[in-house]
């Protein structure tokens, strides 16, 4: 009987090449899928989003920083054709848990002429993410207005004339009748991106904003009214114990914000701080303030809170009244910026003229913070007699004026009359009146400061000056100042406090807390619910299935920021552009800030220069050829 073959694989032979594929990476939290849409030719297809291009890149800010670079030409106009608008979602956007609702849109900005970076949030993004997509890239122009259809991993491009003009809680409600389900989300412009208003903004529904930048110009450049979305698959996630486990812990934490929203009862600190924006942030006392906070609104015209997908947090207002305006709830209520860019800032402690306002800039599609502005600004050229009756077509542009205020707010989105003219916001508006009227436009960059004011926070002040997009308080506070909240800061090698003026080391620390900040832009995750670095990290983990430490992260932090840096030094930035406006230099006319010591010009030069330094760039804020080949730029 012949014997029976062994079953057995002979040995193998020494040096013998294994053929066998390594497994795939894990990329949890991830659709792997970028949506390019071309409206000038009508297409919209899917393209491969890759592990190594997410490991580098991860979302949100770092995507829309690598494309604007890589992909728009120098010196691209941001309302032509060839500007490119992205939207772009972390990893951990749409889990249901708080701060993890939000999205990240960017293009070349139409006010400054740089990078323009915005986050919102809402459930916009919850559904574009459960629709198959991690982001998208809207270039070309339609020839006539058009919206894109997104559900379940299918793209198509609409037809929106019926639409063009209309104010985005009617677009919403069109396009949800359109297609029969009210489940669906609507991203849209109103009437001041189809005019593009240089500092115009994205809707995420009816109160959630992508205010900064003008993004609301680009989208009505190319024709593009909205982007509705449905979805139904969340992508899965690597340690779903962990996110459960996170959840839990942020659900039980109380929160201040969750009574009042922002705008609470701090905003009559201002006698102490000096924080408060007063009269295009000239002055320093504001005793109406106590009619605009957030507490006066809960005790008279409140009628809700609201909160994002999957927070519980509910820092949103609603308010609603009938007299001497009607104030439609669906717009939502103001949040703090809003209180202080149409209210202290316009010099107006009138509680539902600014409420109303609010509303008008929703429906509208208008950033608050720059709209604010750009009337605060108007109304100090007013006073000083640089805009006169004939400029303002008989508007009486006074502060504490707050029928001119709404008035003003309606001419802007439609760039009638003087509202032509405030749509340029406060960069061109000053060099067209010069008489150095530049010394008091309150913007950076270009992009209108916050309604923070940068003389009571030396973490701000250094922010300002030095973030790639401008004047955004959302990346500007930094701590490490104080033994509080010393401890989130100890892994880095932060053990005691670091002294709060300008110094070598201030801007080390900056520096680190800069890049910090930037993890949340890219994660995409809100800073409400107040996620501290151990769960920043750990949720990046649990999420993707990567093994990564803050080494890694605080990397990923300093490419995006440098690409963003050799975008602007692209578009003709340079190191004078890291500047404040003159006002900052100089005391309040009242109040705390009127005696306190301000740093001056020269400090604030040698603070760019070591944060120039920390960063890997040349004095002159240019990016070395070194810096570049280690983060894998070169």
């Amino acid at each position: 009987m012949a014997k029976a073959k062994s079953s057995e694989k002979p040995p193998e032979r020494v040096g013998q090449v294994q053929t066998e594929t390594p497994p795939e990476p894990p990329m949890g939290g991830y659709n792997k899928q970028i949506l390019r849409v071309n409206l000038s030719d009508n297409t919209a297809k899917a393209e491969p989003l890759t592990y190594e291009f997410a490991r580098k890149y991860v979302g949100g800010a770092g995507f829309l920083a690598y494309f604007l670079w890589e992909e728009l030409e120098k010196g691209v106009d941001p309302l032509g054709p060839d500007n490119k608008l992205i939207f772009a979602l972390g990893p951990v956007t749409g889990l249901s848990l708080p701060g993890a609702s939000r999205c990240c849109i960017g293009a070349k900005s139409p006010l400054t002429g740089g990078i323009a970076k915005s986050e919102a949030g809402g459930s916009w993004m919850v559904e574009l993410k459960r629709a198959g997509f991690d982001c998208i890239i809207v270039e070309g122009k339609a020839p006539k207005p058009v919206y894109l259809w997104i559900n379940d991993g299918k793209a198509e491009i609409r037809d929106a004339v019926h639409l063009w003009g209309k104010d985005v809680k009617e677009v919403q409600g069109i396009i949800r009748n359109d297609l029969g389900d009210n489940r669906v989300h609507v991203a849209a412009i109103g009437a001041a991106g189809e005019k593009m208003v240089r500092y115009s903004c994205i809707m995420l529904g009816l109160f959630d904003a992508a205010g900064r930048g003008g993004l609301g110009a680009v989208m009505g450049s190319k024709n593009l009214k909205a982007i509705a979305v449905r979805g139904h698959k969340p992508p899965a996630i690597m340690n779903e114990a962990y996110i459960k486990k996170l959840r839990q812990e942020l659900l039980l934490r109380p929160h201040h914000l969750s009574e009042y929203g922002t705008g609470g009862p701090e905003m009559m600190m201002h006698e102490r701080d000096g924080d408060l924006p007063v009269r295009n942030q000239r002055d320093g006392l504001f005793p109406g303030v106590k009619n605009i906070t957030g507490v006066a609104i809960k005790d008279t015209i409140r009628v809700k809170m609201e909160g994002c997908f999957g927070c519980n947090v509910r820092c949103k207002k609603v308010v609603k009244f009938e007299d001497p305006y009607t104030c439609d709830p669906d717009y939502g209520g103001p949040e703090y910026e809003t209180l202080g860019a149409l209210g202290s800032n316009c010099g107006i402690d009138d509680l539902k003229a600014v409420c109303k306002g609010n509303e008008r800039c929703n429906a509208l599609a208008l950033d608050t913070i720059s709209t604010g502005s750009s009337i605060a600004f108007a109304m100090e050229c007013y006073e000083k007699g640089l805009l006169t009756d004939k400029d303002t077509g008989g508007l009486e542009l006074k502060f504490g004026n707050t029928e001119a205020m709404l008035q003003a707010i309606e001419l802007i989105a439609r760039r009638e009359g003087i509202g032509d003219f405030l749509a340029e916001g406060t960069m061109r508006m000053a060099k067209k009146i010069g008489n150095h009227a530049a010394d008091f436009a309150m913007n950076v960059k270009g992009l209108d400061a916050a309604m923070h004011d940068a003389r009571a926070m030396m973490g701000l002040k250094i922010g300002y000056m030095l973030n790639p997009h401008g004047a955004d308080h959302c990346s500007s506070f930094g701590g490490g100042t104080s033994p509080m909240g010393l401890d989130d800061l100890n892994k880095f090698g932060i053990l005691e406090p670091v002294e709060n003026s300008i110094s070598a080391r201030r801007m080390s620390l900056f520096k680190l807390t800069h890049c910090l900040s930037m993890v949340n832009d890219y994660l995409v995750i809100c800073l409400m619910p107040f996620i501290n670095n151990d769960h920043k990290l750990e949720l990046m983990k649990a999420v993707t299935g990567w093994n990564t430490g803050w080494v890694e992260l605080i990397q990923v932090s300093e490419r995006i920021l440098t690409l963003m840096r050799l975008f602007n030094n692209r578009e003709g930035f340079t190191a004078d552009d890291d500047d404040l406006p003159l006002r900052y230099y100089q005391p309040k006319t009242d109040g705390v800030l009127a005696t306190k010591p301000i740093v001056d010009q020269p400090t604030m030069s040698k603070a760019k220069k070591w944060y120039y330094y920390y960063m890997g760039w040349d004095d002159k804020g240019v990016p070395t050829k070194e810096k570049l080949v280690e983060l894998g730029l070169a």
